[in-house]
């Protein structure tokens, strides 16, 4: 009995070793690669835009490290004469982990960072507002998309020089390779269309029919089985097989300002994680041929990029409006902590063992006023602060402030300004426009305004008397009353 005990034993550790096993290998590696336990050799990196920072955190210890700054916040980067970087905003790395390749689309170029020591080693610059890059997965070639035109920049990850361009339909957004190299997938941010890349020959072999035009992100499974894409305009997710015939199998209708996907693969099976700015949720799907939504996980105000450790087990979203990091654990579906971080951080990467020898923190700095951040809420008058329809970001930039506001609840494809009122309800007296924008077709909008307002909404800056932001509707340029106003305080 006692060697039948041990034999059960020892087969039962088996399948379930081959059960784990089964589901190893993380994005951006194949489905064959091992998992990558957590270490403090680990890095988590954040594209800060508002900051013009990368933000580093050791993901064993959940903390922040320092910022590696790549430009001056407004208004000194608003100069003729300013040549940092600007609007940082896109990232990916090398697949030895020792690159990270950061995007800043105001000023075109591609910054090359040496993982072990937080040095820029190279800047590229190239067409214009580029938005995200790539490594070929077998580290040969960066991808670039240049969205403001209608091309991907195919660089040299040796010399950083471009050497090709491929063309595709205008406003490319973002591309991700199949793990096997086979394929690049770039969806557009413009085009209702989604291009496949042949890798080795560079050619565009088929396209996608995407259900809206703005793409800002796309992912491949592990398992080279499929391609999942967000439309932030519409407030949906579409996959599609990744072999030909390259068919759309699933549209989802996932909610506003539908930021991010990426994939997780644990000992549960393979699901897509998908930030939804407009809730300040993720939202979990299985990548069954019919997907479920089997989690939705509260977040900070408006996630945006996310991607997994190396062993599935957390996985990271950055918070363009909360301010930091989150990490989440896979297996619970729950929150674990928030880190703080750089302003309007975008894209983000999970890298393991970043930094082989030493403590990594050559080249770093405090994040300083960096971390000032303010934070309030807008809705429908009487509505609840607790359910907020808008989240708003004041980010200090040490003179002035920039305000972003992750806008929802509003009619679709419509002229709203963002104003300024004297009081917080009726009579609201006399506005002061602040910014006018568009809703996409969800209802939403990201509106962004550079002033003094953290001043103006806090009052007493200068004898000034306290302001309110309100939403009002524009027809003919003329503004009518408010629809949305400010629910509470200024919080810091």
């Amino acid at each position: 009995m006692k060697n039948r005990a041990i034999i059960a034993t020892i087969t039962f550790a088996i399948l379930l070793g081959l059960t784990l096993s089964a589901f190893g290998g993380q994005v951006p590696y194949a489905a064959s690669t091992p998992d990558i336990s957590i270490t403090s050799r680990d890095r988590v990196y954040t594209a800060d835009q508002t900051s013009n920072t990368i933000s580093v955190h050791n993901p064993q210890t959940n903390k922040l490290l320092g910022v590696i700054r790549l430009g001056k916040t407004a208004p000194e980067n608003l100069s003729p004469l300013y040549t940092g970087q600007l609007l940082v905003h896109g990232m990916g790395f090398s697949p030895d982990n020792r690159t990270l390749a950061v995007v800043s689309v105001g000023s075109n170029s591609v910054a090359f960072i040496d993982t072990q020591t937080n040095k820029v080693k190279h800047v590229t610059y190239v067409g214009r507002s580029p938005h995200e890059a790539f490594f070929t997965p077998d580290g040969s070639e960066v991808w670039v998309t240049i969205r403001g035109e209608d091309y991907v920049s195919v660089l040299d990850s040796q010399t950083y020089q471009e050497k090709q361009r491929i063309t595709v339909d205008n406003g490319p957004g973002m591309t991700i390779f199949r793990p096997d190299g086979k394929y690049g997938f770039v969806c557009s941010s413009f085009t209702p269309q989604t291009s496949v890349i042949d890798v080795k020959s560079h050619q565009v072999v088929a396209t996608v029919k995407q259900a809206s035009p703005f793409c800002p992100n796309i992912a491949a499974t592990p398992d080279n089985k499929q391609v999942w894409l967000t439309l932030k305009d519409t407030g949906k997710v579409q996959v599609f097989n990744a072999e030909a015939p390259f068919n759309v199998t699933a549209t989802l209708d996932t909610g506003p300002i539908t930021n991010h996907v990426n994939i997780v693969r644990n000992q549960k099976g393979q699901f897509a994680y998908v930030t939804v700015g407009g809730e300040n949720v993720v939202k979990v799907y299985t990548t069954t041929n019919t997907p479920k939504l089997v989690a939705t996980i509260p977040t900070g105000e408006l996630p945006h990029g996310l991607w997994s450790s190396g062993d599935g087990s957390r996985i990271y979203v950055a918070l363009e409006n909360g301010t930091g990091v989150t990490a989440i654990d896979t297996l619970k579906n729950q929150v674990m902590v928030t880190i703080p971080g750089g302003q309007s951080s975008q894209a983000i990467v999970y890298v393991p063992n970043a930094v082989p020898t030493g403590d990594g923190l050559a080249n770093l700095e405090p994040l300083g006023n960096s971390g000032l951040v303010a934070h309030l809420v807008m809705g429908a008058p009487g509505s609840s602060a607790k359910k907020p329809a808008t989240t708003v970001t004041v980010n200090n930039q040490g003179i002035i402030d920039l305000l972003e506001a992750a806008v929802t609840g509003l009619q679709p494809k419509s002229m709203y300004q963002l104003a300024l009122a004297e009081r917080p309800s009726k009579p609201y007296g006399k506005l002061q426009p602040l910014a006018k924008f568009q809703t996409n077709p969800s209802g939403a909008a990201i509106v962004t305004t550079l002033g003094p307002i953290r001043q103006v909404v806090e009052g007493n800056a200068g004898g000034q008397s306290r302001r309110y932001l309100v939403i009002v509707p524009l027809k003919d340029d003329v503004a009518g009353m408010p629809v949305q106003i400010q629910l509470q305080p200024m919080s810091k």
